[in-house]
């Protein structure tokens, strides 16, 4: 697995060629062999591989047969833990009570972070072309940095500063457990003085210390009656603080400790998905200006020249379609784990308890049988009459999940890269430089391995 994923990743590949065999090297070799549904070995245990809608929704359906895998590096559960981690009563808690934070009317509140946070970027970009009409950017890094600032001031308010911070050190110790994650784990490793082991459990104190005290901080606050509460932070301690006078138990809210991992969630999940997203979909109407062209009309339609709002965002047809098509395409989450606790029966197949499985969201999206023969083709009048009808009301396309479980960050993620993207298009238009080299890879989310070299016009 390793050896094939290291020669996928050795060379950049061609526009139009297949990006699942780059991206998923040893699935796509075993299902392309073996079927769309197979098994694999990991070490000692079987890992049931999925890739057919009726299974894939069974399982996303009985959530609570079907749970979240355990074991691995145990190192891997110092980057995100939280809701994202949480099974049976536990999960039912802690969405309960994070719930409020994600609701529509509080996300209105959150547009103006989003425009912002977005202006600054523009900026930055505007300066570039001020002596001259195009100019080469790797929109890569300044898309991650805009999201990072999205979720530092709807999450942390006016603590953003501090946020920054919290987010350069958490892709430090990504990259790093993505690295420990694709090498065969040997028990007790972890305890190892290596360099890595020692800064990934460097970066975990320093994380967990700065989201405790901005905590700290916020608690003293809202006890002096000082705050309002319109920051995704201070939603989540005041439902918090209801639900256990509610209950009237202390163990019926969250402990401060769980509020840290669902600070470190919304970072990381937050920052990460909306940032490939928008990479993602500049890179594909770079290729494809017809569908620029498009979605920059409809913008100018619904807005003109002056600054989006949240009626408007919700009007937007053409772009909706291209961020349907670009998450098919290139969905955050390459394929999702599952594991079973006892013997389970999934389609017609019956699994020995501590079975994983491996739910192939890549492969189900790039699935000819699904999808058409145009099914590697961006193409996003597929999604012309909604998501139901383009899937003929299976599950095939499933970049935030599925079922109960599906993801909470949803409405949130889709708000802001909209509000990005209708900014973009109503000052500039963009072709993929010459220089961009086509790489999709994956640290734990997919991303372009060199970057996104784009050559802006302003309009």
């Amino acid at each position: 697995m390793v050896h094939l994923i290291v020669q996928a990743k050795s060379k950049p590949i061609g526009l139009t060629d297949d990006i699942v065999s780059r991206i998923i090297p040893f699935v796509h070799k075993s299902v392309s062999t073996h079927g769309k549904v197979c098994f694999t070995w990991m070490g000692h245990k079987p890992v049931l591989q999925v890739s057919e809608p009726c299974m894939i929704r069974e399982i996303y359906t009985n959530y609570h047969q079907f749970q979240k895998p355990r074991g691995g590096n145990p190192l891997s559960k110092l980057l995100v833990k939280g809701l994202i981690d949480t099974d049976a009563d536990q999960w039912i808690k802690h969405r309960k009570i994070i719930n409020p934070a994600f609701h529509v009317d509080k996300l209105k509140h959150m547009v103006p972070a989003f425009y912002v946070s977005c202006i600054e970027m523009i900026n930055k970009w505007e300066e570039m072309l001020t002596k001259q009409s195009t100019c080469e950017v790797d929109v890569w890094p300044y898309l991650q940095s805009f999201t990072s600032d999205v979720i530092s001031r709807t999450a942390f308010g006016s603590s953003f500063e501090e946020g920054r911070k919290i987010f350069q050190l958490q892709r430090e110790q990504a990259e790093l457990i993505i690295k420990l994650e694709q090498s065969i784990y040997i028990p007790g490793s972890r305890f190892l003085p290596t360099q890595s082991n020692m800064r990934i459990k460097e970066i975990d104190r320093e994380v967990r210390a700065s989201i405790s005290s901005i905590i700290d901080k916020r608690v003293i606050m809202m006890k002096v009656g000082g705050i309002k509460n319109d920051d995704l932070l201070g939603i989540l301690l005041d439902s918090n603080y209801k639900e256990i006078k509610q209950q009237g138990n202390i163990n019926f809210g969250l402990t401060i400790e769980e509020v840290i991992e669902e600070c470190k969630l919304f970072y990381f999940a937050g920052q990460e998905t909306t940032g490939n997203m928008l990479v993602w979909t500049m890179i594909l109407l770079s290729q494809y200006t017809n569908w620029q062209a498009r979605a920059r009309n409809e913008v100018l339609d619904i807005f003109g020249e002056k600054k989006p709002d949240i009626d408007g965002l919700s009007r937007l047809k053409v772009v909706s379609m291209v961020f349907n098509e670009v998450l098919r395409l290139y969905p955050p989450g390459a394929a999702v784990g599952r594991m079973i606790h006892e013997e389970t029966k999934v389609g017609n197949i019956t699994l020995p308890a501590g079975t994983h499985i491996q739910l192939n969201t890549l492969l189900l999206h790039h699935d000819r049988d699904l999808w058409g023969d145009d099914a590697k083709e961006f193409n996003p009048e597929r999604f012309s009459k909604g998501v139901s009808k383009a899937t003929n009301g299976q599950a095939s396309y499933i970049p935030f999940g599925a079922g109960s479980r599906i993801c909470i960050g949803q409405n949130f993620a889709m708000m802001e890269a909209k509000m990005a993207l209708v900014m973009i298009l109503q000052r500039f238009s963009f072709v993929l430089s010459p220089s961009y080299s086509h790489a999709p890879h994956t640290i734990i989310t997919l991303q372009p391995q060199f970057g996104a070299q784009i050559i802006l016009r302003k309009l």
